[in-house]
């Protein structure tokens, strides 16, 4: 019997030598992918393009000016609420009788002039422009939302970039493979060891690869645009480039105290629910407050002509409270609902940022352990399997069937491996966000969700054109997750 080192020496059969280079070439190609893998490191490498896309943006998206205005308008409120009412000037006239005016001669009719001044209690004018300050604050911190969403969907855009990119890639190593199997199975064909069906389905996985090549085109300028739309460019402009998926590793998920901790500080939702719960204190304070009187002050001077003395008059005036049962104490029980509301809205909200900042470490680690079972032997073992199928149908004892196998199977494999890190990296971007969202999933295999770039038949789908199924942790979180098949 011979071994399957015995197998991968060429058979003395017409056309053998050239059975050998086709080996040899597909070992090559399947290989090649592959010298890095070891020394990969789980970093996340500094890129110009992404970083000169994240300026541009921070400059002009119409989102922050957006943002801005309404930080703007609550900060123009604060010295309206500690100023005082505007004061009220009255003009009059008195005169006795209608026969005609009788200032100067009769002593009851005069001129008024009067100015009066609303003067609210003291502390209530403090109180309002507290609770007008921390409105601000609310409204600042929700402007820290946006400029994280926006430097977030620039990087999620860059790696759906380089996903589609990393895909032609993968796509261009498939054609490769077909081109060795389709030359194989000619071989086979012309010398009467292969069938002509073997030769037709290769030629066939080649014009299903041309098609999914233009999809894939047509998805990396659709990344592009979108890209340039949210760096205020042109959507045409030329995005080059030099990272690649396979540079970005997996991180380590890091501590669990300190990510809970950072995101605790970090939130804009939660410092925007503190700072509602401190205004809504302070709101409390001043419906207390508001069950004292205010005062208003007057004072006029009546200039009475003639012989007679100018007559002047002062008051002092201060409302009877004596409905403050169902008005007054009414605000206060209302207010104190209300930052009762806030106070547990801060509880619940700490909840779910703790809870999501340990579903991404768990998620992390998950994906961290795949990705180095695809880097430490999954990949290689894919290879091998591929080039001894192929080696074995080259001397006739393995099916086409099984050939077709094993080239949708490196690359299914492969570009799993790419997804495990880019749903990495996206868990990480989430992080970096703050993000409320929740994990998905963070279950199962790293299989595709679908069909892998070149899927034709396989014995157990021998019509559908579709892989074995699966999921990947944080594969459902992808949205650029579809397989290559579907392009």
């Amino acid at each position: 019997m011979r071994t399957p080192h015995d197998l991968s020496q060429p058979v003395s059969t017409p056309g053998g030598r050239r059975h050998a280079l086709g080996s040899l070439a597909l070992v090559l190609v399947l290989c090649s992918p592959l010298v890095t893998l070891a020394q990969e490191e789980t970093r996340t490498p500094t890129d110009p393009t992404l970083e000169e896309l994240l300026a541009e943006a921070f400059k002009t998206r119409p989102e922050l000016q957006q943002a801005e205005a309404p930080v703007r308008a609550a900060r123009e409120r604060v010295p309206q609420a500690s100023a005082l009412p505007d004061p009220v000037l009255q003009l009059g006239i008195q005169n006795d009788g209608f026969n005609g005016l009788m200032i100067g001669e009769m002593e009851t009719s005069y001129f008024s002039i009067m100015v009066s001044q609303s003067l609210p209690f003291p502390g209530k004018r403090a109180l309002r422009s507290e609770v007008a300050k921390l409105g601000a604050t609310a409204a600042s911190a929700q402007m820290g939302r946006v400029r994280l969403s926006i430097e977030a969907e620039v990087r999620r855009g860059y790696l759906e970039l380089l996903l589609t990119r990393e895909r032609l890639m993968l796509l261009e190593r498939l054609q490769t493979l077909w081109k060795q199997s389709a030359e194989m199975a000619r071989i086979r064909y012309e010398t009467g060891e292969g069938a002509q069906s073997d030769l037709l389905r290769a030629q066939l996985e080649l014009n299903r690869l041309r098609q999914r090549r233009i999809a894939l085109q047509a998805e990396e300028r659709v990344r592009v645009q979108t890209l340039n739309r949210l760096s205020g460019r042109p959507l045409e402009t030329p995005l080059p480039t030099t990272t690649r998926v396979r540079d970005l590793g997996v991180p380590e998920p890091g501590d669990v105290e300190a990510t809970e901790k950072d995101a605790l500080e970090r939130s804009p939702e939660l410092a925007q629910q503190r700072a509602l719960v401190a205004q809504a204190g302070q709101q409390v304070a001043l419906a207390r407050k508001e069950r004292l009187p205010d005062f208003t002050v007057s004072a006029g001077v009546m200039p009475r002509g003639g012989d007679f003395p100018p007559m002047w008059q002062a008051n002092i005036g201060v409302p009877l409270p004596i409905f403050s049962g169902s008005k007054q104490d009414r605000v206060v029980a209302e207010r104190s609902a209300q930052a009762d509301a806030s106070a547990r809205a801060v509880e619940a909200l700490e909840q779910v940022l703790r809870l999501r900042v340990r579903e991404r470490l768990i998620a992390l680690a998950a994906l961290r352990d795949t990705a180095a079972i695809y880097r430490d032997g999954l990949l290689m073992q894919s290879a091998a399997t591929a080039e001894s199928t192929l080696t074995q149908y080259r001397v006739g004892r393995a099916s086409f069937a099984s050939v077709l196998e094993a080239n949708t199977g490196i690359i299914r494999d492969e570009e799993d491996y790419l997804r495990t890190l880019v749903d990495a990296q996206r868990l990480v971007i989430a992080q970096a966000e703050v993000s409320l969202e929740p994990v998905a999933s963070i279950g199962g295999t790293a299989q595709a969700a679908g069909g892998m770039p070149g899927a034709g038949s396989t014995p157990s789908a021998p019509a559908s054109g579709a892989a074995p199924t699966g999921g990947s942790p944080g594969a459902a979180a992808s949205s650029s997750s579809s397989s290559m098949s579907g392009m």
